[in-house]
């Protein structure tokens, strides 16, 4: 049988660049060869899309086996060395429609048309802006070629945390409070903006920037003094701020869930897996750079609270129209209450083997290339799915 030629998209624009290289370099080293032929695709931080053939020693720790971290720029910053390479291509897009296929400085351009790597399926291990908030979608669905994940409408709708929380809303899901604020408001009026955050909500609030993901730019606000920094911080990222009700308060700290589903149109959901951060959330720091977080797998509920949680997860995938992937995250008070809150749905989250998504589809009967499997299959049944819909009469 021919192989199925799978694209693997990975790096990106965004500040989670070097996620994206840890997630990559887990899926380039778990995917069986012997199903797939599989074409390595980088995109630099500067946005220039290249394929090298030295692409996966590179993101595997480079020749001096250097170990794959998040934030190192001695390791990570280098694996953008992508540099060089044959040009790749989404099929059937002309060459010179993607202005990124350009030749590094002082490389000679040989005559004749650009080399084009097809593939039969885009899996776009790609985290944050430009790679899953339906602008990279919205490409792969103009070239009509399959791809792993959420199309347009999910990856924006998952991305923007406050319009989000309005689908969450009309599928009755229950959150904490929350605000948005433009970062022109903040700007010409903090008082104005504080005045309204203390009216509604309590300290401690949670700060974000409404488009970004791995807890980039989000700050825990404890006073008026911590507020503005955190808005400050946040306004760096997007032009829409969001404020959030912190869960636990004085009574400690919220407990953090999370569920991963899987499917198209019936979505199945994980079993509920639990993160213990380090620090006083689940912040970047303490995703990919601090040593001591814990991820407990299954997480310790009642039959009737995990049920819950995964009810919740798919009905959220659902109302964000989310397909292929996604990991749902949720808040639980502390104590007796034991109240649970959907907190945001993430329609590419991290890949690597230890990862939250691939650990607790690990312990559902689930393992991690057969996940791959599975993924790519999806994306093929949701092209072809596709594929009846007339567009003209």
């Amino acid at each position: 049988m021919k192989k199925i030629r799978v694209g693997i998209l990975f790096g990106g624009r965004s500040g989670e660049h070097e996620v994206s290289l840890l997630s990559a370099a887990s899926v380039l080293g778990a995917i069986d060869r012997s199903k797939y032929e599989v074409v390595p695709i980088g995109i630099t931080k500067q946005g220039r899309w290249v394929t090298a053939t030295h692409a996966e020693r590179l993101l595997g720790g480079g020749e001096s086996g250097k170990h794959l971290r998040a934030g190192d720029p001695e390791v990570t910053q280098p694996a953008a060395v992508l540099r060089k390479g044959e040009s790749v291509l989404v099929p059937p897009v002309p060459s010179e429609a993607l202005v990124p296929f350009e030749r590094e400085a002082g490389e000679v351009k040989h005559s004749g048309p650009e080399q084009v790597l097809a593939v039969d399926v885009i899996f776009p291990v790609l985290h944050g802006t430009f790679g899953e908030d339906g602008t990279i979608q919205g490409l792969f669905e103009l070239a009509g070629i399959a791809y792993v994940g959420s199309g347009v409408l999910g990856s924006a709708a998952g991305m923007d945390k406050d319009a989000m929380k309005r689908l969450f809303a009309s599928a009755k899901l229950p959150m904490v409070k929350w605000l948005t604020f433009l970062r022109g408001e903040w700007e010409k009026s903090p008082k104005k903006v504080r005045a309204k955050i203390e009216a509604a909500l309590k300290y401690p609030v949670f700060v974000k920037p409404a488009n970004l993901g791995s807890s980039v730019g989000i700050t825990k606000a404890h006073d008026a003094k911590e507020l503005a920094v955190a808005m400050e911080t946040a306004a760096q990222f997007d032009r829409r701020i969001v404020v959030e009700q912190g869960v636990g308060g004085k009574n400690g700290k919220a407990r953090e869930l999370e569920v991963a589903v899987l499917g198209n149109d019936a979505p199945e959901a994980s079993v509920v897996g639990e993160v213990v951060p380090i620090r006083e959330f689940y912040d970047y720091e303490a995703k990919y750079l601090s040593e001591g977080s814990d991820l407990i797998v299954p997480a310790k509920l009642t039959k009737a609270q995990s049920k819950q949680v995964r009810e919740m997860a798919i009905a959220a995938f659902r109302v964000c129209d989310c397909a292929g992937l996604a990991r749902v995250d949720f808040l639980m008070e502390p104590g007796k209450s034991g109240r649970i809150y959907v907190n945001e749905i993430n329609t590419l989250p991290g890949f690597t083997s230890i990862s939250m998504y691939p650990r607790l589809w690990e312990a559902s009967g689930l393992p991690y290339p057969k996940l791959i499997d599975r993924l790519v299959e999806l994306a093929m049944e949701r092209r072809a799915d596709k594929d009846r819909t007339q567009y003209s009469r």
